[in-house]
């Protein structure tokens, strides 16, 4: 495209100046080639104006924005274990268990041992304990644990199957 109709295209659009428009006046009043071009490029303005734009139907964009979201979705997650972090734990516990360990072995009284104390065994209460908020706590807890692995088992079986 010529500077000329890059100037006519911005006078038909109206994006040119004040000064701009005035010098185009004159050149069109003037030249009859630059008329004729004007002319020409005001009525293919007003066809592109006329036409209607196609747009795609609602059915198309869904089916696409599906297919990015399982697109999406088939990625694999880009988390991992850090080992080092595993080894941390895994230490502290170790170091925790030992040192129990060790304070309950020096605490313990040796010589206590040759003498049989005749005091009756005292067994603990097992209706506390069994219907205790602890216990229902902890087989709820349980229960929670077990159908979250169950989840996650049926879940890996039914992406095997997929695959």
């Amino acid at each position: 495209m010529n500077s000329i109709e890059e100037r006519l295209w911005d006078y038909i659009d109206g994006n040119c100046s004040a000064a701009e428009r005035e010098a185009i006046d004159l050149l069109l009043i003037n030249n009859e080639g630059h008329q004729q071009k004007y002319l020409e490029l005001l009525a293919f303005n007003r066809e592109i104006a006329a036409m209607e734009l196609d747009e795609p139907s609602m059915a198309f964009t869904y089916n696409v924005i599906e297919q990015i979201r399982t697109d999406y979705a088939k990625q694999p997650l880009k988390a991992r274990v850090n080992k080092n972090i595993i080894r941390i734990i895994g230490g502290f516990f170790v170091i925790t268990i030992a040192t129990l360990l060790i304070f309950t072995l020096a605490n313990i009284n040796w010589s206590a041992g040759a003498h049989v104390n005749s005091a009756p065994v005292k067994m603990p209460e097992l209706k506390k304990w069994i219907l205790g908020d602890i216990l229902q706590g902890f087989l709820f807890l349980n229960t929670v644990l077990i159908l979250f692995l169950l989840d996650g088992f049926l879940r890996k079986r039914n992406l095997a199957k997929q695959a």
